[in-house]
């Protein structure tokens, strides 16, 4: 079945109708998962406090579905809001194609394998609280957690 997304604020929205799966993903979901913009009527939508994207799924909507601005209204009707499940399904997708979730590697010098793996790399410091709260709450930029641990 087709896609119909709303991207939204609270003054502005732009709406495209119809959409294949494929499309859906290509030039929808994995934009917003990865903070690009999404291309979208005339404008850039970015994901961020205030953007707000719907997905539906139903039936494919003709012309006369389509007139005098009923579109959504339309598709509201006659499709489900599927947004969560799409856009856990398509980061959970993008998880698996980035390989392992977690390694652990056993070196004789922790802090000159961190330093070698960090050179020349924008790097952050973070608590453990906030490095548990990024993997637990499957934040899609996560994409492998590496602990260096000390050779016995």
């Amino acid at each position: 079945m087709p896609f119909h997304i709303e991207v939204a604020t609270a003054k502005l929205h732009a709406r495209s109708f119809n959409l294949t799966e494929e499309e859906l993903g290509r030039t929808v979901l994995d934009p917003w998962l990865s903070g690009r913009p999404i291309l979208l009527g005339d404008r850039k939508w970015t994901r961020d406090d205030e953007t707000s994207l719907r997905i539906l799924e139903g039936p494919e909507l003709s012309i006369q579905d389509l007139a005098f601005s009923q579109g959504w209204a339309n598709a509201q009707r006659s499709s489900g809001d599927v947004t969560a499940a799409k856009l856990e399904a398509a980061a959970e997708g993008r998880r698996a194609e980035r390989g392992p979730t977690a390694l652990v590697v056993k070196v004789d010098s922790p802090l000159e394998t961190v330093a070698e793996i960090v050179a020349g790399k924008e790097t952050e410091a973070v608590s453990i609280d906030e490095a548990r709260e990024r993997i637990d709450g499957r934040d899609p930029r996560v994409a492998a957690v590496i602990l260096v641990v000390q050779r016995d």
